[in-house]
């Protein structure tokens, strides 16, 4: 099993992809200088095995690195992985 995460710029989503096939997703908007979580999933096959989690994770460190936007977590999940790790706090506050 290989997963990896993605930008997929084209459909505003990070992409959690599994042997090619995408198995979640954290959908975005942008507007000038933020970027706005919208909504995140993963199949129901996939669920409860950390796989949204690493794709938030992954999603956060990727603005993280490349961008100067502020993130807006409207998304309910995004907003509470945030919560619980205060190290990706000050995304929010950019």
């Amino acid at each position: 099993m290989s997963l990896e995460v993605r930008n997929d710029t084209d459909k505003n989503q990070y992409s959690l992809v599994e042997d090619g096939s995408v198995i979640g997703l954290a959908a975005y908007e942008v507007d000038g200088d933020e970027i706005r979580f919208v909504h995140t999933e993963v199949d129901p096959e996939h669920r409860g095995g950390g796989h949204a989690s690493m794709l938030v994770q992954h999603a956060l460190d990727d603005v993280r690195a490349n961008s100067d936007r502020r993130v807006v977590a409207q998304c309910s999940y995004v907003a509470a992985w945030v919560e619980r790790h205060p190290d990706y706090q000050e995304l929010t506050a950019r």
